[in-house]
């Protein structure tokens, strides 16, 4: 596809499917790049359509792909799919002179590099196989050989759909420390996770999650 004129003031978009994330991006672009202007889009429909599919299916892919190109079109120089459930979709589809990109890579690529033991932790589980195989693809990009396991708190995510976040995040972090892991990372595959790495401490095993990595990667892109 051929590019517009690029009017829009916004230099990168965040596809969200809650408008919960908006807050955390919004503080890590005041910490890491203030002034940029962000551009912010929440899909909630399509997380519920993954959610009753029990993952991505081939409609919720086209839908996906159509959300995001839309956002590419608009002029955004960089737009970041940040739903990790959805995320694969932002690497099958490409739009000139845009960077489509999945927020949880640079993470993945992170935690690939450790080589060993890579443990994913996540609330939806709709969330878990895609982000296991993110791992993997990193790992074969890298030339590491991992083992990957998944684990999943089920129960938690309605604490985060009511937005009760500090509940949410003490509860993923009181599981975290009740899991025994002889692994070399924990992965927290969702961006809502997030905040629970800090609940945990300095000492332990390294806790990895996506938005600050994420955000990083994408201030890299910039033209």
């Amino acid at each position: 596809m051929t590019p517009p004129d690029r009017g829009t003031p916004e230099r990168v978009t965040f596809l969200h499917t809650s408008p919960l994330h908006i807050n955390t991006f919004e503080g890590l672009r005041d910490r890491l790049a203030p002034g940029l202007k962000l551009r912010h889009v929440v899909r909630e429909d399509l997380l519920k359509q993954a959610e009753k599919a029990g993952g991505l299916t081939p409609a919720l892919r086209i839908h996906t792909g159509e959300a995001l190109l839309k956002e590419a079109a608009r002029g955004a120089e960089v737009v970041v799919l940040t739903c990790s459930t959805l995320a694969p979709v932002a690497e099958e589809v490409s739009y000139e002179g845009t960077r489509i990109m999945r927020i949880d890579r640079p993470m993945a690529d992170e935690a690939a590099g450790k080589g060993g033991r890579i443990a994913v932790a996540a609330c939806l589980e709709a969330t878990l196989a895609p982000t296991m195989e993110l791992v993997r693809s990193s790992a074969k990009a890298a030339g590491k050989e991992i083992e990957v396991s998944g684990h999943v708190f089920f129960d938690l995510w309605p604490l985060f759909q009511k937005g009760a976040l500090g509940d949410y995040h003490a509860a993923i972090a009181a599981r975290l420390r009740e899991a025994s892991c002889s692994c070399q990372a924990i992965l927290l595959a969702q961006a809502s996770m997030a905040p629970a790495a800090a609940l945990l401490g300095e000492g332990g095993i390294p806790v990895l999650s996506s938005p600050e990595s994420g955000f990083k990667a994408a201030l890299g892109a910039l033209h």
